[in-house]
């Protein structure tokens, strides 16, 4: 249905996308994850036509939106980081004038604006001034706003940074019902793994501009099928037992946590017995440790080098 086509944006000498290949087929929930700084923001901004690429091709259904970007636009919904709303008008204010931006006809947009509203959950509060809306609050009308022209397809760049539990949990029931009764497709990003893995059928994980893995869960975490994931809990611990385990040629990745180590290794490599040498050459004791099960948090790490929330 949608296609990215080695799509590209160079900026002088910096390359911010680099020859990224991606699709999304009609009624699915993909997530674009990756690193402050990986490329995501301006991939969404190529794909809506907000930006247009230096090389490479945006296709829907096999059309070029590059050279036809009007094609996107019809039939795309486009919900951005930051809160695009007018404070000194009301909820309802700001959705009529948007749906006249998208030329939603004169008979339908009322009806429309109560549509949206409903599936937002603010109803009862349209006639109040958004500048009055909780930071959550102001994000929910945001996503009403890109569906009053029922789009088919649906952008949100990191729709619940900074807003309060209650309208996170109600943005992501939103969504899950318009991907899953409403069939509308879905393009994901958030620095909430749990997130993803709620609402996202299909992964691209980007860094520095490329794609550097893509597929279901269970295909991502196969990525790691091949390595041990052990959570360690020291009496005390010291960068030189952190640069000893890190030198250890089967470790891949250690990370401090807020009562010990995270150490990625090589399956079945000697891992504890070297860790419990390496412990007591420092004097620390290994007072507990146990074997996780890999997640998506592990797989994003063990191919960026950083969390999520970097």
């Amino acid at each position: 249905m949608l296609e990215t086509i080695k799509l590209s944006k160079t900026y002088k000498e910096q390359t911010a996308v680099d020859e990224i290949d991606i699709y999304l087929d009609e009624g699915e929930s993909v997530g674009l994850l990756g690193p402050n700084g990986a490329g995501k923001s301006t991939t969404i901004s190529m794909i809506s036509s907000l930006l247009k690429p230096t090389s490479g091709d945006v296709r829907l259904n096999g059309e070029s939106t590059i050279k036809n970007p009007a094609r996107i636009r019809d039939v795309l919904g486009m919900v951005p980081q930051e809160i695009a709303l007018y404070e000194e008008l009301s909820a309802y204010e700001n959705l009529k004038f948007f749906g006249e931006i998208y030329k939603v006809g004169k008979d339908l947009l009322e009806s429309r604006i109560q549509e949206v509203l409903e599936l937002v959950g603010l109803k009862d509060r349209q006639k109040e001034l958004v500048k009055t809306f909780s930071g959550g609050m102001k994000r929910r009308v945001n996503i009403a706003a890109a569906l009053l022209h029922q789009p088919k397809i649906l952008i949100l760049d990191e729709p619940t940074v900074g807003i309060d539990p209650q309208s996170r949990n109600h943005i992501l029931e939103t969504v899950g019902k318009l991907n899953e009764v409403h069939g509308t497709t879905i393009l994901y990003t958030s620095h909430y793994m749990e997130e993803v893995e709620q609402l996202c059928n299909r992964v691209y994980i980007m860094d520095h501009g490329k794609v550097v893995a893509s597929g279901t869960k269970s295909e991502l975490l196969s990525i790691l099928s091949s390595e041990d994931t052990i959570q360690v809990q020291l009496s005390n611990s010291s960068e030189e037992l952190l640069q000893t385990i890190r030198s250890m040629g089967h470790v891949r990745q250690v990370e401090e946590t807020s009562d010990g180590i995270r150490i990625i290794s090589k399956k079945g490599s000697n891992l504890l017995s070297d860790l419990v040498h390496a412990a007591e050459k420092e004097g620390i004791q290994i007072t507990h440790f146990q074997m996780e099960i890999p997640s998506l948090e592990d797989v994003f790490l063990h191919l960026t080098g950083k969390t999520l929330r970097d």
